[in-house]
Formats: structure tokens, C-alpha cells, sequence
């Protein structure tokens, strides 16, 4: 049976680190980490998202703030707000919930967030530097893919990986990632032929194409390491509502490991907001690295996996 990689736990061994860095911060005299979301709109997804990240802000001691604003608010009065907090020094990162009204350009939005305050990792400037290994904020749910990874592997220098879907914000910056470790890696997308034989080739299978169980049981052969970043609603054979990943998780069972739908990779999304909040933080209070310890280069806890799906 493949062990289930647990991402609720390891979520939490992340907010320990956090809650940790923001202590040693203020024992320094540094002022405390500052997070603003802006939500434009009545989603109800996007409500409930952001709910979650201001009540997470306080679990870990980051000082958070929101603002709310109408869905018909200019495109013009959201961008003078975000000029307003970009100067701000006691606000750290900024965060522009999404989807916005169909009358705002996400796009230029998203660019008007100075770099260091983007701790979406969607200016840009971090991706650019994402794609070239220069450093910058890497995005949340791709660096929380990555932790997870390290929670199972040791070495992952020439290993195969294949990464199903090419977004911007999951598939391309988790392919740059896994080239810095040194994998070989492919990248498959709607277009791809053959993608059932390129996926049983795989040391590794990042699967985030948004398409419910896209990935069978013989796709993946023995001892492959499996993280399922889809999450879709549908109906079970007994007609009630049910969460599902990208990957048949019951026919799955001859991986070494996998992450469960739900309770893999959507909490390490929250848990890597507020760890790039604190990077953010310290970088523009010109903390260097090891004064105030290290958020990310600390092995994962492996104790907290299951070793079956029971």
C-alpha cells in the first residue's frame, strides 16, 4: 500500500516554523509581519478562502488586514489602493483575491503589486526569477507541492518527473522548480499524445490539469511519488457530492506515496501564504537569512504519514 502523504500535518509543521520566525522577529525588535487582502466582490469561494487565510494570519502572529469592496469598484480605485499599500511599510505582502469582476484586467492588477509585497508569486518579476533560479517569492501552492515532495524523497538528482498541466500558477512554476532539484522533467498538457506511456515512465507525477481521476492505476508504475494538486465536486455512485484529484486514488496503491484528495495539497496553500509573508517580511526589513532562522530548507517531518490509505 502506498503511504499517504499527510498535508494537513505537514501544513502544520510549516505553521510551527512560521509562528517560530515571527516570535524571533519580535524578541529582535523587528515589527510584526503585516498581510493585506483585498477581496473585490461577493464570491463565495473567494470569501471563505480569505476567512481561512486572516484566521491562519492570527494562529501564526502575522498582523492581518482586509479590504472588502463592492463588486463594482473601479478599476482605477482598486489600483489606487494597492499604490496605497505598496507604500505602506507596516504591510509586508499584499494579496488581490481572484477571480476578479469582469470589468478589472487581473493581469495588470496582479503587476501593480510591488515584487516584494507579491506573496502570491504571480508578479512578474518572481516569475522571472522563479524561471531563471534567481530566487524571488515562489508561488504558494507549487512551493507547498515541493515541501511535500521533500517529505518523501531524499534525492531527487536525476529523477523523472512528469508534471500534468501547464498553468501559470501551478504546472510551469512546479516544473522550474523540480529542473532546480535536478530532475529530468516533462511537461504534458491537453495537446500531449501518448500521455499514459510518458506518465508510467515517471519517478514522479505532479498532476494539476483540473480533469477528476485523469490518471489511472496503470499509468503509474511501482514506487512512483504521486501529488494530486486537483480538487472537483462530483456526484458518487451513491449520488451524494464528493472531492476528487486528478488521480484515480484507489487504483493507486502501488506508489510509494500519494496525497489524498482532500487533505494533501490545499492545506500547504495557506501554510506557504504565510511563510512567504515572513520571507517577505524580513527581506524588506533587511533580515538576512539565518539571523532570524530558515523557513524552508529544514527537512519535513516523515513521522506524520500514514503508511497505507486506512
Amino acid at each position: 500500500m502506498a503511504d499517504i502523504i499527510d498535508g494537513r500535518a505537514v501544513a502544520r509543521q510549516l505553521d510551527d516554523k512560521t509562528k517560530a520566525q515571527v516570535d524571533e522577529m519580535l524578541a529582535a525588535g523587528l515589527p510584526r509581519p503585516g498581510l493585506t487582502v483585498i477581496l473585490v466582490g461577493e464570491d463565495g469561494a473567494s470569501q471563505v478562502y480569505v476567512r481561512r487565510k486572516i484566521k491562519a494570519c492570527e494562529k501564526v502572529g502575522i498582523h492581518s488586514t482586509e479590504h472588502r469592496l463592492p463588486a463594482d469598484t473601479s478599476q482605477d480605485d482598486l489600483l489606487a489602493l494597492i499604490d496605497t499599500l505598496n507604500a505602506d511599510p507596516s504591510v509586508h505582502g499584499i494579496l488581490c483575491q481572484v477571480p476578479l469582476p469582469d470589468h478589472i484586467d487581473t493581469r495588470l492588477v496582479l503587476r501593480s503589486i510591488r515584487p516584494e509585497k507579491d506573496v502570491d508569486g504571480f508578479h512578474p518579476v518572481n516569475v522571472g526569477r522563479l524561471s531563471t533560479g534567481t530566487g524571488g517569492i515562489v508561488p504558494c501552492t507549487p512551493l507547498g507541492v515541493m515541501i511535500l515532495l521533500e517529505s518523501v524523497i531524499d534525492d531527487f538528482v536525476g529523477l523523472d518527473a512528469v508534471v500534468i498541466g501547464k498553468s501559470n500558477i501551478v504546472g510551469k512554476p512546479v516544473a522550474n522548480l523540480l529542473l532546480d532539484k535536478e530532475c529530468t522533467v516533462t511537461v504534458t498538457h491537453i495537446h500531449t499524445e501518448n500521455l499514459p506511456e510518458i506518465a508510467r515512465k515517471a519517478d514522479i507525477i505532479v498532476a494539476a490539469a483540473g480533469a477528476p481521476e485523469l490518471v489511472k492505476g496503470d499509468w503509474v508504475k511501482p514506487g512512483a511519488v504521486i501529488i494530486d494538486v486537483g480538487i472537483t465536486r462530483i456526484k458518487g455512485e451513491d449520488g451524494k457530492e464528493k472531492l476528487v484529484g486528478d488521480v484515480a486514488f484507489d487504483q493507486c496503491q502501488h506508489a510509494r506515496a500519494i496525497t489524498p484528495v482532500p487533505g494533501g495539497v490545499g492545506p500547504m496553500t495557506i501554510a506557504c501564504l504565510l511563510a512567504n509573508t515572513v520571507q517577505a517580511a524580513k527581506a524588506q526589513l533587511g533580515v538576512h537569512e539565518g539571523e532570524t532562522g530558515n523557513l524552508y530548507h529544514d527537512a519535513p517531518d516523515r513521522s506524520m504519514h500514514s503508511s497505507t490509505a486506512a
